[in-house]
């Protein structure tokens, strides 16, 4: 290509999303027509401001105060300087060496990653998706079910920003204030399938028949009499949604589940004052007697006499263990 052709491409056929190419031209020039892909990112480098601004930002917040803490260094505004002065040439090799040395060995740990925050977003969720993620969420955490009104939610990151997750929405669900700050960035589970109205088909406890039984409902549970009772007012609370055992169960379901016990426990001795203790107990698994495969906490009230020797209580899950 000629010389006038290539300003004449510049100057009217070269069409620019972003500067890099007149950018890429400017730099072959300053190296007299080649380099390497190193060489020319050194060049880009000197010439994004953004990057020197974001590395004065850093270089200010951390490791300045660090080594003017230890004596290393001075600031005086935009003046840094080491606190060692009249450092001879030798003196000046040897300490380059030394941190020549203490960067190889970092990097040799880190590899990349030493570099990984400068691709993180710093930058907020935008209020509008903010707000299409809330509405999306039905204004509920996804993990819990809690609403707005029980507990601040927020726009969580699936993939935390210090694992490079984006703003996307793609990334982002609305979990309640105590899931947030409990999963924290050790997790990168999608909670935007948890259905918390879930039934299952052939469940007893997702059956009509069942539902139609109901003595007492609190929020995620509902309470029925058992079918079978161990002793008079044997009760069951069950989460609305179809979950195999407690393990599964939500802090939402648990929590409401913990209250609704409570309350149906001094129902029962309101209404019967022979009753002076509890069984409350889970069975998770065929191996531990799970016959419906829908979690269920059973309460069963005790009554002075009703068995010859109660003692091992809840043991007497495995007989032979009761007595110990």
């Amino acid at each position: 290509m000629k010389f006038e052709t290539l300003c004449d491409f510049i100057k009217t056929k070269m069409r620019m999303s972003h500067i890099y190419q007149p950018l890429l031209i400017k730099s072959l020039v300053e190296c007299n027509g080649m380099a390497t892909l190193r060489q020319l990112a050194f060049s880009f480098l000197s010439q994004d401001e953004s990057q020197l601004l974001y590395y004065e930002e850093r270089i200010k917040n951390m490791p300045v105060p660090v080594l003017k803490r230890h004596g290393v260094l001075d600031r005086e505004g935009q003046l840094v300087s080491l606190s060692v002065q009249g450092l001879s040439f030798k003196q000046k090799a040897q300490l380059k060496a030394l941190c020549d040395q203490k960067i190889q060995e970092f990097l040799e740990k880190r590899g990349l990653a030493t570099w990984d925050y400068r691709l993180l977003e710093t930058e907020p969720v935008p209020d509008t998706v903010r707000y299409d993620v809330l509405r999306r969420a039905g204004g509920k955490c996804e993990l819990c079910g809690c609403s707005a009104k029980e507990r601040p939610l927020h726009v969580d990151h699936i993939i935390p920003r210090s694992k490079l997750g984006s703003n996307d929405p793609s990334n982002l669900q609305a979990l309640c204030e105590r899931c947030n700050l409990a999963k924290g960035n050790r997790d990168q589970t999608d909670f935007r399938d948890h259905d918390t109205e879930k039934t299952v088909t052939g469940c007893v406890f997702c059956s009509e028949e069942s539902r139609g039984r109901v003595i007492e409902t609190n929020g995620t549970v509902f309470a029925i009499e058992d079918r079978y009772p161990v002793t008079k007012a044997h009760c069951l609370v069950i989460p609305f949604r179809h979950i195999p055992d407690y393990f599964m169960m939500t802090e939402a379901e648990r929590r409401d589940t913990d209250d609704l016990t409570r309350y149906l426990k001094n129902k029962i001795q309101i209404g019967d004052k022979t009753v002076v203790g509890f069984n409350l107990g889970y069975n998770c698994g065929q191996t531990a007697g799970q016959t419906i495969m829908h979690s269920h906490l059973h309460l069963i009230p005790r009554r002075q006499g009703d068995i010859e020797c109660p003692a091992g209580g809840i043991r007497g899950a495995l007989p032979n263990k009761m007595r110990y």
